[in-house]
């Protein structure tokens, strides 16, 4: 008898995955970068890249609805577009999975420098390395409930800053204070910085596709799975624009101290010194758990392919025989999150930004190609759905792709040359299909729930 996944999930569970996969009170741990990426327009920044997360979420509904099965980016452009393309996709979803941990460490590392300035950075760094790679070798797993209960923790903490930093606003400047288009847009920002600013903001949306890999397990998934998404990523979008707008009212402008750790210095002042530690606190937590799941699931993904020979099978498809954990691809991750002393916050959260618009844009162009694939076997579908909504998608994640960084896209750009000669190696020169990565998407399932 086939064993499969029970379908028992239903749309709040999903919302709520999602919502908790996003890690919300991201948005304050990098609100420095953009406001000062953008002269102080933040939440303008955050409303241009949740317009193109709407679009993009919208695809991924149709690619849900068309093949659901527990997927992912490369999932959907190897069936829809081809199995090249589609390996190139998963090669720059890889960027994502690989060097998230390093982002999550860094952003913990620059606040925890700035609250002890005689510490270097590398020194947490490493301290975050070093505890979160022993933790997952031993095979440590976060429970749903305590995800819940952190995600709850990090709500609190939200609700808290939000609430303080409108007293501040209204003791200062009346109630009147708290309407206003500076943080949209004023006379230090311009579409230009906005645009920037929205290019490194899509970091704080990473992960809004995650229930995609739920969608075995959820009950009607064709209807119930695109609706999630779309919740996901509306809900989560809100959260940012109206916690960074709140924040920009506090302060105005993009010249900080230190913008790393810019969320950091404005609780302290909107709370004192014991509010400002409970963010610190709750922040730095926050950062230790996505670091611990992030490197988690970036080491089953590079086992799984190793197992099915898309990388190399020696080196990335075994399991230790003591821990039954994937300890070379651990060690590996944790090495390559050393990369975090040498960048800040702003290269690193875009060079992460370059794999995720990349896999944002082809998962766009994926649904016309199925839509021109349907229409040629006979099937309408409505061209408002699959070709309007995606190609305008497609244009603007592009776009925001375009506005990175500098170093940012020379990186990923190597990143993906480097795809392009694997590519080569394991087709023979791409005369054969790459292998398939079923056992890479079960290990993301399995990962991610």
């Amino acid at each position: 008898m086939t064993t499969t996944l029970a379908r028992t999930l239903k749309l709040p569970s999903l919302v709520l995955f999602g919502l908790a996969y996003l890690t919300p009170i991201i948005v304050l741990g990098i609100f420095g970068i953009i406001a000062e990426t953008t002269g102080g327009a933040a939440p303008a920044a955050y409303l241009v890249a949740l317009v193109a997360m709407l679009f993009t979420a919208h695809s991924y509904g149709r690619m849900a609805v068309a093949h659901p099965v527990a997927g992912s980016a490369y999932t959907y452009v190897r069936r829809s577009i081809d199995p090249r393309v589609g390996f190139l996709v998963g090669w720059a979803v890889l960027l994502d999975y690989l060097f998230l941990p390093m982002v999550i460490w860094l952003i913990g590392g620059s606040y925890l420098t700035a609250q002890f300035p005689g510490i270097p950075i590398g020194v947490w760094v490493v301290g975050f390395i070093v505890i979160t790679t022993l933790l997952n070798i031993l095979g440590i797993k976060v429970a749903d409930k305590a995800n819940y209960v952190l995600m709850a923790f990090q709500l609190l903490v939200i609700v808290f800053f939000v609430a303080l930093a409108i007293g501040n606003v209204v003791s200062a400047n009346g109630t009147g204070g708290l309407a206003s288009g500076q943080p949209f847009f004023n006379d230090t920002a311009s579409f230009t910085t906005i645009s920037a600013g929205a290019a490194i903001a899509a970091y704080s949306f990473l992960g809004f596709d995650a229930v995609t890999t739920l969608t075995e397990e959820t009950i009607n998934p064709r209807r119930t799975v695109p609706r999630a998404i779309m919740l996901v990523a509306l809900i989560g979008g809100g959260i940012f624009v109206a916690v960074s707008y709140v924040t920009q009212l506090v302060h105005p402008g993009g010249v900080f101290e230190d913008s790393a750790s810019a969320a950091s210095s404005i609780a302290l002042r909107i709370g004192g010194q014991l509010f400002g530690a409970v963010f610190l606190a709750g922040l730095v937590v926050a950062q230790f758990a996505s670091g611990l799941a992030a490197q988690a699931s970036a080491s089953r993904l590079l086992y799984a392919m190793g197992r099915d020979s898309v990388l190399p099978k020696a080196v990335f498809g075994k399991l230790s025989e003591e821990f039954h954990t994937p300890v070379a691809n651990l060690v590996i991750t944790g090495v390559v999150g050393l990369i975090a002393i040498f960048l800040d916050v702003a290269t690193s959260t875009s060079f992460i930004n370059f794999g995720a618009f990349t896999a944002f844009t082809l998962v766009n162009a994926s649904v016309v190609f199925h839509y021109v694939r349907q229409r040629r076997a006979g099937h309408q579908l409505n061209p408002v759905s699959y070709v309007v909504v995606p190609v305008i998608g497609a244009i603007i994640c592009a776009y925001l792709l375009s506005q990175l960084d500098s170093n940012a896209i020379t990186l990923g750009l190597s990143w993906l040359v480097l795809g392009v000669l694997v590519l080569a190696l394991i087709t023979s020169g791409f005369k054969a299909s790459p292998p398939e990565m079923t056992a890479t998407e079960k290990a993301t399932v399995e990962a991610a729930a």
